[in-house]
């Protein structure tokens, strides 16, 4: 299919509602795989999109299928397949966000890991779309709690990625399930053979729609990331602008409103700050970016819309407050920075569940982006003495100081004082506003620390074996993640789990020593955030030390909540104030 470009959601047909929500998160241009996607869609058609993660593709099934729901009928009509918890979540929480005015719309994710009770709750009280993992739909159809009667709609999201995890079985058996008159998209960044086979299949004429990326970003820029923990990213934004080589920066964020709310909190702070975004006069978005230009403005804080073709020279850092909804909206973003050959700096922040749009980016781009620590108090007392120290030397050299001289002499003389402590009290006025230095104990290095299950352990250790799962925090698991998908998965009650180690890239948990070799079987199959738990019997070198006191802590850098000019109390690896 050719990819003319459409410059207008407007013309595409869809419901007043839905042109509702993408007005206000700023949308104007539909990306390739959504200008292709939406009209065949819209007209019942079945489609095979093949495009990468990042393209804007659940915008391109879910606007258009909203469109056609009908909200009177409480049984799921739209039923979207991902491969893994995370995407579902992701899936799930963007089709909510474009439902947000369709009167008594309601989706609900469905996969491992998850109480089945709550899900239960939630399907019989009724709900319009959801969005699972194969397995877990399974479980729902085994059971006879998912109704598909009146489903109209399938989306296979990533059906290579189901194949690749040895879903694609499940997947044609839930397919099996479904009315003969639904109608099936099938979304894939490759195109193997059994996937096509799926969709000569279960697919009645499809629309074929290939959308090639074309994503480049500009060598002179530095790509960072930090992942979003403990720490407000108000806080960290604040950290960052405080240590940092800043002669000016744009911040996007998704929305309209949050670039002014995001504006007026900076500004509070101290820095010189403005929003731009698409409900501004053009005059006034005009003076904005010109006062960015001429140094009466530091930051501005931007919608991707309002910051189409910004070109100002002095912009040394692009941060990404909001991950950006597609890998072209980053690269255009990072763009506003790096320009006519100068180095720019380009930071996101990334939820742990935002971490797949971060490998997509880095998949696109075909540039690493590293991830970046957190300016410590110290550093922030560093670069603000440092401030300090220039503004003095400035002033020596630019500024007549005869008059000045002359006063600190006949004070001297009154008050028989010191030179050293009348300068050191005019630094204390002149920074009592903005202390040098920041109070509170430096906040320690952060180290590969276990985290202990709160709810366990219920047996006494010889009724218990250790056994490894390989997944750890860099996937952004948690205690309750494990408990709920060796709970469900197994059928053990949370109490009868003993204690829970994360680790970075593995964790130790304590479960029966008599566990059945089909059980352990079975576990080894189970995923919980994107990874499969693989178990095995622990080493006798992976021991939980006794006591957790005992253990000496190094110092780390920054993780604790940060407020200019006030006292900070230390933060323990969780992000609690001690």
């Amino acid at each position: 299919m050719t990819e003319d470009n459409i410059a207008s959601f407007k013309v595409l047909g869809l419901a007043p509602a839905v042109y509702k929500v993408i007005d206000e998160v700023g949308y104007e241009t539909p990306s390739p795989i959504q200008a292709h996607s939406i009209p065949p869609l819209l007209e019942g058609r079945d489609l095979l999109g093949q495009a990468q993660t990042g393209t804007g593709k659940t915008a391109a099934f879910a606007l258009p299928l909203l469109s056609r729901l009908d909200l009177k009928i409480k049984h799921p009509q739209l039923l979207v397949l991902t491969p893994t918890r995370e995407l579902a979540l992701q899936v799930s929480e963007a089709i909510r966000t474009y439902a947000r005015h369709l009167k008594g719309f309601q989706v609900l994710p469905v996969y491992g890991g998850q109480s089945m009770s709550q899900q239960l709750r939630q399907l019989h009280r009724g709900v319009h779309a959801v969005v699972g993992t194969p397995g877990r739909i399974q479980d729902h159809l085994r059971r006879g709690t998912l109704n598909l009667s009146e489903l109209t709609s399938v989306v296979l999201d990533e059906a290579d990625e189901m194949l690749r995890m040895g879903f694609i079985d499940d997947v044609e058996q839930i397919l099996k399930e479904t009315p003969a008159e639904r109608q099936t998209a099938l979304f894939s960044a490759t195109m193997p053979k059994e996937v096509n086979r799926i969709a000569q299949r279960y697919l009645n004429d499809p629309v074929e729609i290939k959308i090639k990326a074309k994503t480049s970003t500009v060598e002179t820029i530095v790509q960072r990331f930090w992942q979003v923990k403990g720490l407000h990213k108000l806080d960290a934004l604040t950290r960052i602008l405080e240590a940092e080589e800043i002669e000016g920066m744009l911040v996007f964020v998704r929305t309209k409103t949050a670039t002014v709310e995001l504006a007026e909190k900076l500004e509070s702070r101290g820095f010189s700050c403005a929003p731009l975004n698409g409900d501004m006069t053009q005059a006034l978005r005009e003076k904005t970016v010109d006062q960015l230009k001429s140094g009466a403005l530091d930051i501005v804080v931007a919608t991707d819309v309002a910051a189409r073709g910004l070109d100002v020279k002095r912009i040394s850092h692009v941060v990404n407050y909001d991950i950006p909804y597609d890998t072209e909206a980053y690269v255009h973003r990072i763009g506003r920075t790096g320009r006519a050959g100068r180095a720019g700096q380009a930071i996101l922040f990334v939820a742990p569940r935002e971490r797949r749009m971060l490998a997509a980016i880095e998949r696109a781009t075909r540039q690493p982006i590293t991830a970046m620590s957190l300016p410590s108090r110290k550093d922030i007392s560093n670069r603000r003495i440092d401030l300090f120290k220039d503004q003095i030397a400035e002033a020596m050299e630019s500024q007549e100081l005869e008059f000045f001289e002359e006063l600190i002499d006949s004070y001297q003389h009154q008050h028989d004082v010191g030179l050293r402590r009348i300068a050191s009290t005019l630094a204390y006025l002149l920074q009592k506003d903005k202390p040098l230095q920041i109070d509170g104990a430096e906040e320690p290095e952060e180290i590969d620390e276990p985290v202990r299950n709160e709810t366990g352990p219920a047996f006494s250790g010889g009724n218990l074996a250790r056994y490894r799962i390989e997944v750890g925090r860099t996937h952004g698991v948690e205690p309750k993640h494990i408990v709920g998908a060796i709970a469900n998965e197994a059928n053990i009650k949370s109490r009868d789990i003993g204690q829970i180690k994360i680790y970075n890239d593995y964790s130790l948990v304590d479960l029966t020593r008599s566990m059945p070799p089909a059980l352990f079987r079975h576990l080894q199959k189970v995923w919980v955030c994107g990874q499969q738990l693989q178990i095995s019997p622990a080493d006798d070198r992976q021991t939980m030390p006794a006591d957790k006191s005992k253990r000496k802590l190094t110092p780390r850098k920054s993780e604790g909540r940060y407020h200019k000019g006030s006292k900070a109390a230390p933060r323990n690896r969780r992000g609690k104030n001690t």
